[in-house]
């Protein structure tokens, strides 16, 4: 399986970012904007990504741009899988980009906690997606129902992870299991998982300094 290699051209960015060197020191470094195709790239190739405020539903009034101070990522090489995981995967089938905003929904669904993918987060991305810029991975169980998915941003050889799901154990493993599967095929070199928790780290997550991230992104992105 392999990523389009093609996504449409954008135009530049109506909006920009400070200078690194005069970002604050915590993870939000802007304000503001809009969540335009051309907003977002620029956005992702700088390193920031954009999340809305825990006390706004609203992007339009309250979206943030977030750089970590301490950046996760997933070395390609580095996957944590276990037996059970190998296992599991043998019980479903994989795809990409056939379900994105399924996915997407999913990742969102009101029940999970501190749910920020709103409406206006899910238009922008299955905009992207139209462009060919953000994708998807299912994983589609035995009835041929979704159990599972994530999504995300691929610029050249970088995807940024976005979000994930399971309804079926394992299943959301089993998506990250087939996105590095699929970045490998791919030839790309940076997964970003932005934030690293328990359950990332224990999948082979690391944490690396901002500096060092953007130095890896800046390859990532322009090769």
């Amino acid at each position: 399986m392999k990523f389009n290699d093609l996504p449409t051209s954008l135009g530049e960015s109506v909006w920009e970012f400070p200078d690194k060197t005069k970002w604050p020191r915590h993870d939000v470094v802007g304000r503001g904007a809009d969540l335009e195709p051309e907003t977002l790239i620029y956005a992702y190739r700088h390193g920031v990504f954009p999340m809305v405020s825990n006390e706004s539903s609203d992007a339009s009034s309250d979206l943030l741009w977030w750089s970590p101070q301490m950046r996760a990522i997933i070395p390609l090489d580095g996957l944590k899988i276990s037996r059970t995981m190998r296992r599991s995967a043998k019980k479903f089938e994989i795809r990409v980009d056939t379900q994105f905003e399924n996915v997407m929904r999913n990742c969102a669904a009101p029940h999970r906690d501190n749910g920020w993918i709103t409406e206006d987060f899910i238009n922008a991305y299955v905009k992207l997606h139209h462009l060919g810029w953000a994708h998807s991975i299912e994983v589609i169980d035995e009835s041929g129902l979704l159990a599972g998915g994530l999504y995300g941003v691929r610029i050249n050889k970088f995807f940024a992870g976005e979000s994930m799901f399971h309804l079926v154990r394992d299943a959301s493993k089993v998506a990250l299991m087939a996105l590095v599967e699929t970045m490998k095929s791919s030839n790309l070199s940076l997964l970003d998982v932005q934030w690293l928790t328990p359950h990332l780290a224990s999948l082979g997550a690391v944490s690396i300094k901002r500096d060092e991230y953007l130095r890896r992104l800046e390859i990532a992105v322009t090769q």
